[in-house]
Formats: C-alpha cells, structure tokens, sequence
C-alpha cells in the first residue's frame, strides 16, 4: 500500500490543496501528517476542516501552542499564532458552533507519537516528540544523533524543520537530490524529515511530501501558485508580510 506522509502544511491551503490533489492522482489513499497543520499562514480553519480526514495527524508545536501558550517562539511566530487562535475562537459566515467546537476538540486530541511496527512517526524527535529540532548541521553532534537514533525503532518520520531529508546512523544527511529523490529502506535505522507542505526552507519554494511504497521511499516536490498565498498574508494585518515574503524564496 501507497502511503503519502505530510507535515508543516502552516495555515497554507493553498498549497495543500495542490498538494493532496497530487496525492488522488497518483491514486494514494492514506494520507499521515506530522503536524503543525497552523501557525503563520491564512487558513488555520480550512486546513484543519481537511486533515481532519486523513488517516493520522501528530500534534505540533504550532498546533500545541494554538491551545496554550506559544513558547520560545519569536515575536513574528508568536503574534501569528495568537492571530490564529483568534480564528480558531471565532466563525466564519459558514461555521457553526459544532464546525468551530468540533476544530478544538481535534487539535485537543492530536497524539504525540504513533507507533507501527518498526516505524515511528513524531513532528520533532524520537526524543522529544513536538519540540526538538533535528538539523542536517546536526550529524556532526554524534552524542545528539547516537541519543536520538537508540529511541527509535528502525524509521523515524518527522518534519519541524522543514528541511526534508534522510539521516543515517552513519551520521549523514543526505538530501532529496542527493538521493535522486528516493531512498530505499535496508537493515541501517533511518530519519526522515518529510519537509513542509506550506514553508519549506531548504531553499526550494515548492511543497514537499513523501510516499512511502513497501521499503522505498520517495520524495515529491509540488508547485503551487505562491503569490496568492503571499497577497493574502499581506491582507491580514497580524500576519507579517515576512511570512509571506520567504514563501517566495523557501527560506
């Protein structure tokens, strides 16, 4: 079975839509996300309307912070998410109280972790699920990637980043060009970062997902029409126009 893994789709609906679109065509019905579906883009509401079908989603720090308070984050993704709350707090002329109560009680539930067999699916780290950032500068802190690595299974799958990628035990990254877009599973433990559907930061501006097939593993990358999701964070007077601003670069 085709199985398609998302993450940091980020109030982006625009570039989720594309993104799942692509999903039906290649004929993949099981869609997993490794969370922060809000925080900085425009439609927190309709974003989570939609992955609430999917068939997994995994609680992020953006997510968890939409529910209590932001912490550590910076000034410009601080005011993102209270803006963000605020959406979620109020309804849109199509919402009811059951649509706006039915979003919270998701977002409420959202598990930390999921385990399937030898896989592992977090939004940050086998070692600290929601929060912890792994980096591909990382591989050169062997006592961070040896901790992390004997907390997984075999896979680990995780996004946060946004910078989407394969760590080895062997200490190395390797990005989704190095690979040729694809990586076969073998008897080595591996991390995945899945990169980001509504902010990639690795320097390409396109979406990022991946899909899982029986040991192999590939890397997809989606373009979306970015400006319209630029033009409506510049509407939106909480949000910054620098959220909008490193769409157009993948920063």
């Amino acid at each position: 079975m085709k199985r398609a893994v998302i993450s940091d789709i980020h109030g982006n609906l625009t570039a989720l839509k594309v993104v799942l679109e692509d999903i039906r065509d290649r004929g993949i019905e099981q869609v997993y996300c490794l969370g922060d579906v809000v925080g900085y883009g425009p439609n927190p509401r309709e974003c989570i309307d939609l992955v609430m079908d999917f068939d997994l989603c995994i609680l992020g720090n953006h997510d968890q912070a939409a529910l209590f308070d932001p912490e550590g984050f910076s000034s410009t993704a601080e005011k993102a998410i209270f803006w963000t709350r605020e959406q979620l707090e109020s309804r849109s002329e199509q919402d009811s109280i059951e649509d706006q109560q039915r979003r919270w009680s998701y977002l409420c539930e959202l598990p930390r972790t999921h385990h399937e067999g030898d896989h592992l699916y977090v939004h940050g780290s086998a070692r600290s699920p929601v929060n912890e950032y792994v980096f591909p500068e990382d591989v050169y802190n062997r006592n961070k990637i040896e901790r992390i690595f004997s907390m997984i299974p075999k896979y680990c799958f995780q996004g946060h980043t946004h910078v989407p990628g394969v760590f080895t035990e062997s200490f190395q990254f390797l990005s989704p060009q190095e690979l040729n877009f694809k990586y076969a599973f073998g008897d080595q433990k591996a991390m995945v970062n899945v990169g980001s559907v509504g902010q990639p930061r690795d320097g390409d501006p396109r979406s990022c997902y991946v899909i899982i097939e029986d040991d192999t593993l590939q890397f997809v990358r989606i373009e979306y029409p970015i400006q319209e999701v630029v033009s409506q964070i510049y509407a939106i007077e909480d949000l910054e126009n620098f959220l909008g601003d490193r769409l157009l670069e993948g920063k």
